[in-house]
């Protein structure tokens, strides 16, 4: 997504996908880093297309999930991201995927799956 986002890609097709992925995505369209996201054949291999608005500068998804506590989620978030008025850390909990700020909000931890912004 970042490379075609850089090379002024409308669109761009993701595959295989997951649910945590279409989850991922659920949350960046959520805070206006995409315009929208269509899932297509979800049961088989499928694919995710994805219209760009030209707002990422990187995402990543994190090979090791590492676990963070409700109150530490604030210094992990000031030391993944490069700025602190923007950008998104994505945590796995119990409640489900949730970025930092509705966490912080919950006040639960979980394990951090990756961050865009």
């Amino acid at each position: 997504m970042v490379n075609a986002e850089r090379r002024g890609k409308a669109m761009v097709e993701l595959r295989p996908i997951s649910n945590v992925g279409s989850s991922f995505l659920g949350i960046m369209k959520d805070r206006g880093y995409g315009k929208s996201f269509q899932v297509h054949d979800p049961h088989r291999v499928g694919r995710i297309t994805v219209e760009l608005q030209g707002r990422i500068k990187d995402c990543k998804a994190l090979t090791y999930r590492q676990d963070v506590k409700a109150r530490d989620i604030e210094q992990y978030r000031l030391k993944i991201l490069p700025t602190r008025q923007w950008g998104y850390v994505v945590i796995t909990t119990p409640d489900g995927l949730l970025d930092h700020e509705e966490a912080t909000r919950r006040n639960v931890g979980g394990q951090v799956i990756g961050y865009f912004h």
